[in-house]
């Protein structure tokens, strides 16, 4: 049995979904010590949510902008040497981190990490290269349920070591990065054979924003990707403001926050891959949709509500309803994109709708930083006014989501 697992084919899959659970991993290890670590180099409390919401977003904006180098450079040289130099990047930004010292040191780290990290395009390609294509949305799926993982695990590992001291969950996630590196190295076989990469580097695929180029040649797509932009700002500047919202309203330490996230994972988890199933043959896409959008918007109302009538119970459940909504509304929306798009079209709009998500990486935590503190609440609220507004978009779009359905089915037969 032993021996019939450990294949060629099963040591590439391992490496590339362990590969693609640590990037999650690493990202939301930090959520619950990085308030506790940037609050020892600031003198104003009031700069501590500024300045983890900066160190958020300025780690996304290094991945939106090298994800394209990294995917050209992978089609050029190959998966194997660009998957390496992306984990051994991330190797010296978690030991940076870890150090510490100043907050230039922190914003450092994260740059590096963020500049290797975007190499989320290689592992798709590499699982594309190993794969056939009638199985690739298996294998696919499989690097998505990799990432909710690690997004699940990442806080409760953070929260637990960073108990015992900040820094530990860094060097940790070093030390499991470089065996990563060192399996991929000795064991990893390129995936993308010399006769079938590109002979030169073409300067268009560096541009983060060319994916872009296509999603308004419809106007069902416009207001889809509009709607969806305008979620995923307020669920992004969610993420960076829990920790601190804990920290500073209810006095949570590391721990607490850690476990309290972890749990928020499984609920994420059980929305996307039970919850949903459920109710998609039942309701459709757009009820679904619909549901999650009001769902996130009253857990929003009652976590801000939460700031002024002290209640763990009142913020535990408002989050909780809040997550449930996003687990509705995130596929439900991609599926929405996927069907209002041609198959000629498929893989420019899931590549702008990804985009997307990491330009709202960007912008959610700065903003929700920035606007804290003028009240604990005021993130939340806000929150609840953008996915309002997403939903408004929404619901006056149906008619033309239905109609466009209706055409591209009978394209499609």
């Amino acid at each position: 049995m032993s021996q019939k697992f450990f294949t060629k084919e099963n040591e590439r899959l391992v490496f590339i979904l362990v590969t693609m659970f640590l990037n999650f991993l690493g990202f939301s290890i930090l959520f619950p010590i990085l308030p506790f670590m940037v609050e020892r180099y600031v003198t104003s409390p009031n700069e501590v949510a500024l300045y983890v919401g900066s160190l958020l977003s300025v780690y996304a904006l290094c991945q939106f902008f090298s994800a394209p180098g990294l995917g050209a450079l992978s089609d050029r040289f190959g998966r194997k040497p660009i998957l390496l130099i992306s984990l051994l990047g991330s190797i010296v930004g978690y030991i940076i981190l870890g150090i510490g010292g100043a907050l230039w040191v922190l914003f450092l780290g994260r740059i590096i990490d963020g500049l290797t990290g975007g190499n989320i395009s290689t592992i798709y390609a590499y699982m594309a290269d190993i794969t056939e294509p009638r199985d690739r949305g298996k294998y696919f799926g499989m690097l998505g349920a990799a990432a909710g993982f690690g997004m699940m695990f990442g806080p409760a590992i953070g929260g637990f070591l960073g108990a015992i001291h900040l820094s530990a969950p860094l060097f940790i996630a070093a030390g499991i990065t470089l065996v990563d590196m060192l399996f991929g190295y000795f064991i990893l076989p390129e995936s993308l054979a010399h006769e079938h990469r590109t002979a030169k580097l073409d300067l268009t695929h560096l541009d983060p924003f060319r994916q872009f180029h296509h999603i308004f040649t419809t106007k069902i797509l416009a207001r889809l990707f509009t709607a969806g932009f305008i979620f995923f700002l307020a669920m992004n500047a969610m993420y960076g403001n829990n920790s601190i919202f804990l920290k500073d309203v209810y006095g949570w330490g590391v721990t607490q926050i850690g476990i309290f996230l972890f749990v928020i994972g499984i609920i994420d988890v059980f929305s996307q891959g039970f919850l949903i199933r459920k109710l998609l043959p039942k309701f459709g896409d757009t009820t679904v949709a619909t549901m999650g959008l009001i769902l996130t918007i009253v857990g929003f109302v009652i976590a801000a509500t939460a700031a002024i009538i002290i209640s763990p119970a009142l913020v535990i459940t408002g989050l909780i309803i809040l997550n449930i909504g996003d687990g509705l509304f995130e596929p439900t929306e991609a599926s929405l994109i996927s069907t209002s798009a041609g198959r000629e079209m498929q893989g420019r709009v899931q590549g702008a709708n990804q985009g997307m998500q990491s330009i709202a990486r960007i912008v959610g935590p700065f903003f929700a930083a920035w606007i804290y503190r003028y009240w604990r609440g005021l993130p939340y609220a806000s929150e609840a006014l953008l996915v309002s507004a997403s939903l408004i978009l929404l619901l006056i779009s149906l008619s033309v989501i239905r109609d466009h359905k209706a055409q591209m089915e009978k394209i499609e037969h």
